[in-house]
């Protein structure tokens, strides 16, 4: 089973791998940088190449990078979309000294302009981003829980920045999702009691080939309640019961699963233990 959990990238990839090793996981996600925005540090390409001979010795990976909260490609104001597209653009130039990384972004809010606009500007920046060159980094729009003007609040939203996208740069297959859980019941899908029925349905409409990632969360929110406030596993509305069947569904179980709810390490290696726990049961 692939199971982590997101991990601070202040010591350096190596850190982050042995870090993930001393509590169960083989994957880990991380902030490409400050999560609110700004510069990011400097990377050491021997701290690299000593991360990359240890998840290999470990069997680590696929590594999941976030993007900062920050990034709205779709804002209203150019320096907001501009700042959106420096930072993803100086990211994946950054993730080709990981390659087989993942990159994942909440792909933006609207703020009044309508979803359709906000979906062509994130479509634009993506495709110019991605026409650059063949990037060895796949990039994951995340499913939003809908608070807001957020964009990508059902599966036809992000279907619809996928197709924009691909249908610019001529070529398919480029862009995957990553399904929060949390953001998916918290989005009106009830995976509690109808896990298949929502797979089926993110299966014609974006398609499962696409998904390739998991952000394992239970929530504080009643079903469709747009909003986003992660919780504990098993200490929220989703409940262990949901959570077993979802790591172990057999059109999810094989993706790696990335927990984000509100722990500090000793309770990431709890719930690492307890996920594996369920998955044998």
């Amino acid at each position: 089973m692939k199971i982590g959990c997101h991990l601070s990238a202040s010591g350096g990839y190596l850190a982050m791998a042995q870090t993930a090793v001393s509590i169960g996981a083989n994957v880990f996600q991380f902030f490409t940088r400050n999560p609110r925005g700004g510069a990011a540090k400097p990377i050491d390409k021997n701290d690299v190449a000593a991360f990359l001979k240890y998840a290999e010795e470990n069997a680590i990976g696929p590594i999941l990078a976030h993007a900062p909260y920050t990034l709205n490609a779709a804002g209203a104001e150019p320096r907001v979309r501009e700042f959106a597209e420096s930072v993803m653009a100086d990211d994946l130039e950054r993730l080709e000294l990981t390659p087989g990384a993942m990159y994942n972004f909440h792909p933006g809010s609207h703020v009044g302009q309508g979803a359709e606009e906000g979906i062509a500007l994130i479509s634009g920046m993506l495709s110019r981003i991605l026409s650059k060159k063949p990037y060895s980094t796949t990039v994951l729009l995340e499913t939003m829980s809908g608070k807001g003007s957020e964009v990508g609040r059902n599966f036809e939203e992000i279907r619809a920045v996928i197709d924009a996208t691909e249908s610019a740069l001529g070529s398919g297959g480029i862009l995957g999702v990553c399904l929060d859980t949390c953001h998916v019941w918290d989005g009106g899908y009830d995976i509690v009691n109808n896990l298949d029925g929502v797979l089926a349905e993110f299966d014609r409409v974006v398609g499962l080939g696409r998904l390739k990632a998991i952000h394992l969360n239970d929530t504080m929110n009643v079903l469709a309640a747009h909003k986003d406030r992660h919780e504990k596993l098993g200490k929220g509305k989703l409940g262990l019961d949901a959570i077993a069947r979802i790591v172990n569904h057999p059109k999810l179980r094989d993706l790696p699963f990335y927990l984000e709810t509100p722990c500090d390490l000793q309770g990431y290696r709890d719930e690492i233990a307890l996920v594996k726990k369920l998955r044998e049961g």
